[in-house]
């Protein structure tokens, strides 16, 4: 049983047991994609290197024998360095979006295929909790947001966008008509309290995530109601009152505490404001730096002055969002501008470094080549767009699940289970680093059950090992060589003629989004 050394930790282990093994026995995490326990280390991915101190080199940890008195390395900025460049050599010629184009463009970023799918499968009680995840006022949203996300929608490209702002509106409405509309489980009271200056969009969001987090809030406002400019600066013929009322009574039940008829620098000052709560929120709309009660606060050509991820202004502990530091007068950026400084407030408040919420790491194929947006309609509805009875109407329960059809799934099936993804997010990968000749989209649905992209394939191995094990008649295999190779069904059979018996497992075992479910929400 030989004994060695990793990071400093000494461990003793089978003979016979990889290197991989042995950090495995001391809780060492080395990441793997090609790896999977019960086949044979197929070392195709490359990001499982380490450092033996007795040689030059580095060597992958699955398929390198442990030996009597190895000392071994498993991170260090070379090992590092390492990683990152496999890593971006996968994604070189990985072609797939993490996140659909709707969602990209979205200020509030959204899972909108998510909704999309959750309401195509008739969940719209699924479909709130998706939205209100990043949207606080959806109803309201659903009415007046001049919806960019269709204006990226890749379902233009064959007919018409999928109508997404009138699908987000839908699940609102019904959750909003219900007994007992969505409330989030919220955290126990932390014992600290915010002040919001604005009921506006962005205020009244800042309140609803930070309620989330045990957070109490007092929102301030020189209007009798709440609302800001939902309510005093759009028409009730776009915006009825009982919506607006609908979903400003949801963030009221969580426990925010409206404050009206009450001016900033009149009836309450900043430095009141800052000496009685844990920290400030300003979304008061638009500012002139007047020097009045917000003088000591720098400002910029579009309004307060604040840190572009964080929201933070230049007093410590008083943050700024909406219109207040931008000129877009966008109620959806708004929003997304309360749920953002909410996540920066909170660490703040917790005594974390302030560093805003995180990116979440993205792949764009860009645009699409001739022929693949029709590859992408083959597992989409071939309806045209639909309209609504009339403009102020929203879709019926029917008419939304067939508007919904007509997604073409642009997003990875996987996006949290794809190791790819997971790692370059880790490691700071680049996705451009390396430029390769872009392999065409291509999706193979003639499984029932699974959907097979070759082009985000890394070539592991691990189905093929797999099929072969179970004895699949005719299973999977490399086609071609070199750049060219390819996984696929022997004679040009389809992927169901190739998984009869182990597609899920399979799928299970892909570390990307190459093999995945088709119907999965």
């Amino acid at each position: 049983m030989p004994k060695l050394t990793i990071d400093n930790r000494k461990v003793e282990v089978d003979s016979g047991a990889t290197i991989l093994d042995a950090a495995g026995r001391l809780g060492i995490e080395i990441p793997t994609m090609c790896f999977l326990k019960g086949c044979s280390p197929l070392t195709s991915c490359m990001i499982c290197l380490v450092k033996v101190e007795s040689s030059n080199s580095l060597v992958p940890a699955c398929a390198t024998v442990a030996q009597e008195g190895m000392v071994v390395e498993t991170n260090s900025e070379q090992i590092r360095q390492a990683r990152v460049t496999a890593l971006e050599l996968l994604l070189s010629d990985h072609v797939g979006d993490c996140m659909g184009p709707c969602q990209i463009a979205c200020p509030a970023k959204m899972n909108i295929p998510l909704m999309i799918r959750q309401i195509a499968a008739g969940k719209l009680t699924d479909a709130i909790v998706t939205v209100k995840k990043d949207i606080a006022l959806p109803a309201i949203l659903g009415r007046i947001c001049p919806a960019p996300c269709e204006k990226t929608c890749r379902r233009a490209k064959l007919d018409e966008a999928v109508s997404i702002c009138l699908l987000k509106r839908l699940a609102a409405d019904v959750d909003l008509e219900s007994e007992k509309p969505y409330l989030p489980t919220c955290r126990a009271k932390q014992g600290k309290r915010v002040a919001i200056v604005g009921a506006g969009p962005a205020g009244l969001a800042a309140a609803y995530y930070l309620l989330q987090e045990g957070i109490g809030c007092t929102v301030f406002d020189d209007h009798e109601k709440p609302g800001g400019m939902l309510r005093y600066g759009i028409g009730r013929e776009m915006l009825a009152e009982d919506i607006l009322d609908g979903e400003i009574g949801v963030i009221l039940k969580l426990g925010a505490i409206f404050q009206g008829n009450t001016r900033i620098g009149v009836d309450v000052s900043l430095a009141d404001l800052r000496k009685d709560f844990d920290a400030v929120f300003l979304a008061p709309g638009d500012i002139k730096p007047d020097g009045g009660e917000y003088a000591d606060l720098e400002f910029g050509p579009k309004g307060i002055d604040v840190d572009g991820p964080t929201y933070q202004t230049s007093i410590a502990g008083v943050f700024a969002g909406g219109d207040a530091v931008r000129r877009r007068k966008l109620a959806v950026r708004s929003v997304a501008d309360g749920k953002e400084a909410a996540v920066s407030i909170a660490q703040f408040l917790s005594g974390r470094q302030v560093t805003g919420p995180g990116k979440p790491f993205n792949t764009h194929m860009g645009k699409l080549l001739d022929g693949e947006i029709e590859k992408f309609a083959t597992s989409a509805s071939q309806s045209s767009r639909l309209a609504p009875s009339s403009d102020c109407a929203g879709f019926t329960n029917r008419q939304g699940r067939d508007e919904a059809g007509r997604c073409l799934h642009c997003d990875c099936r996987k996006p949290d289970a794809c190791k790819l993804r997971q790692y370059a997010g880790d490691y700071g990968a680049k996705p451009s680093r390396y430029k390769a000749q872009r392999k065409m989209f291509e999706q193979k649905s003639g499984h029932r059950d699974i959907i097979y992209e070759p082009a985000k394939c890394i070539h592991c191995g691990l189905c093929i090992e797999i099929a072969s094990e179970a004895k699949e008649e005719l299973g999977l295999t490399f086609i071609g060589r070199g750049f060219d190779v390819q996984v696929a069904v022997p004679f040009g059979r389809s992927i169901a003629d190739g998984l009869k018996k182990t597609a899920d497992k399979c799928v299970n075992a892909c570390p990307t989004g190459s093999l995945a479910f088709k119907d999965k929400t």
